[in-house]
């Protein structure tokens, strides 16, 4: 269990193979078992366009925020072991996937590091990441970026929807 006040990070959560609206709700379980990540808030979950490589299946994507004491390094390299452990390949960029892991934020912390930029370098553009930020968070600042509601509104919705309940719980029939 964390000893000390966590710090925030922002996740973004995605996925379009094999049954994705239970894909991401089971990621945001993984991420809040972990003793060291409580996941504070989750956007509900949205059915969105692939963005690069279009000849894939849609995404369900989701935002939550969490308290950490991990490093961002080693909430990075943990992430990535939940992904390992959902199957994920890296066969190529913007490949379909089982679930896609990102730090959209951390703490406020601006770094150009090869490994882990922050913020995510196009979080900001991406409605995907901004409208379920929004969501949960209205005022969060992106740093060098701006306001979530600002960002989100300027990105619209095109390509992007609310998943209803009935669609989580029976996934999307084109993503079975």
């Amino acid at each position: 269990m964390m000893n000390k006040p966590g710090r925030i990070a922002v996740i973004a959560l995605g996925s379009n193979l094999e049954n994705p609206a239970k894909q991401v709700l089971s990621a945001l379980d993984a991420i809040n078992l972990h003793p060291e990540i409580k996941v504070e808030k989750a956007s509900s979950l949205y059915l969105s366009e692939p963005v690069g490589y279009a000849d894939q299946p849609d995404f369900v994507n989701a935002v939550c925020m969490v308290s950490t004491s991990l490093s961002p390094k080693t909430l990075l390299a943990e992430l990535n072991t939940i992904e390992a452990q959902f199957g994920r390949e890296r066969s190529f960029r913007n490949a379909p996937r089982t679930l896609d892991l990102d730090i959209v934020a951390y703490e406020g912390i601006c770094s150009d590091d090869p490994h882990l930029t922050l913020p995510h370098p196009r979080a900001h553009e991406r409605s995907f990441v901004m409208l379920p930020l929004a969501e949960i968070a209205p005022d969060f600042e992106l740093p060098q970026r701006g306001v979530a509601t600002v960002l989100a509104a300027g990105l619209g919705n095109e390509g992007i929807r609310l998943l209803k309940a009935g669609e989580i719980e029976a996934g999307t029939k084109e993503n079975q």
